[in-house]
């Protein structure tokens, strides 16, 4: 088994940052990408080459859910999620050393929108619409290949911060210009992750081989949005934000080709299965991320 890491879709605000942090830990880092010089997924025998006496693959391969949901839109979404997991698994299956782990990323958006009760790995409830069938689909793929030497954990991940991508920028310029209050009624629940947890969740479950199957990947502390725009507020300076109203965020998301359900879906998902585990968290509370994120 070799210092090696496979990082599929990596070259995105995630993937940049796992790729620096594997090679900062001494890990060979190969990356499988559309974009050149990156190993092309039309390439399978060098897929399947990398793949060899890798210590872990990881697949954050997917289409941006940033966008209108329109029919070809649906179809990109959901075959860039599958397709690559089944080239990844036929890759696997090839290989005569395959990897140890085959971390596969998943969403926490799978569950039900809940402003009742937390969702659990165990108890989580599966809820219902497209982004839902998505992450069911790409789980289902996932999961059907037959792997006795591969560990297998989808990576249900919340929405992600960090300095250098994901929605922190968006926020940011909508607190900048006034428009950082309420979004919607505000009870709806934000399950988030800090960019640097995600990357130690990853390498604490190289290390710890008893775990497989769904993980969620989000901080311990979830807050409602109106905690979250507070929040947000306070560590950029404003005392005041317009609140945005459902129809209006409606009449925006139009605007700008996206979906309201990326703000008003009550995402509240807890890490049950890591904190049985033993994981620490550096980042469990939205004031200490923040104050990471903008403390330049």
């Amino acid at each position: 088994m070799t210092n090696k890491v496979v990082i599929a879709g990596g070259t995105g605000f995630i993937g940049d940052y796992f790729r620096e942090q594997f090679q900062l830990d001494g890990y060979e880092v190969v990356i499988i990408s559309r974009q050149s010089p990156h190993l092309a997924w039309t390439d399978q025998a060098a897929i399947v080459e990398a793949l060899e006496d890798a210590a872990a693959l990881i697949n954050l391969a997917g289409k941006s859910v940033n966008c209108r949901y329109h029919e070809r839109n649906k179809a990109a979404i959901m075959a860039s999620r599958t397709e690559t997991t089944r080239l990844l698994g036929e890759a696997v299956s090839a290989c005569a050393n395959p990897p140890k782990l085959w971390l596969n990323s998943s969403t926490a958006t799978i569950y039900r929108h809940a402003e009742d009760r937390p969702m659990t790995e165990m108890d989580g409830e599966i809820g219902s619409g497209f982004s839902v069938e998505v992450a069911k689909a790409w789980e289902r793929q996932f999961f059907s290949f037959g792997m006795p030497n591969t560990r297998q954990i989808a990576l249900r991940i919340a929405i992600v911060l960090g300095q250098s991508g994901g929605v922190v920028g968006p926020y940011r310029q909508l607190v900048k210009f006034g428009l950082g209050g309420v979004q919607g009624k505000g009870t709806q629940m934000f399950s988030w992750i800090h960019v640097k947890d995600l990357y130690r969740i990853v390498r604490f479950a190289m290390e710890h081989t008893e775990l497989e199957g769904p993980l969620n990947c989000s901080s311990p502390n979830p807050v409602p949005n109106h905690e979250l725009m507070r929040q947000l507020r306070r560590a950029l300076g404003r005392g005041f934000g317009l609140p945005a109203p459902r129809w209006l965020l409606e009449c925006g998301a139009a605007l700008i080709r996206t979906e309201t359900e990326l703000v008003l879906k009550s995402r509240w998902v807890l890490p049950e299965r890591l904190l049985q585990a033993g994981f620490t968290f550096a980042y469990p509370t939205l004031e200490t991320a923040l104050e990471e994120i903008f403390a330049t």
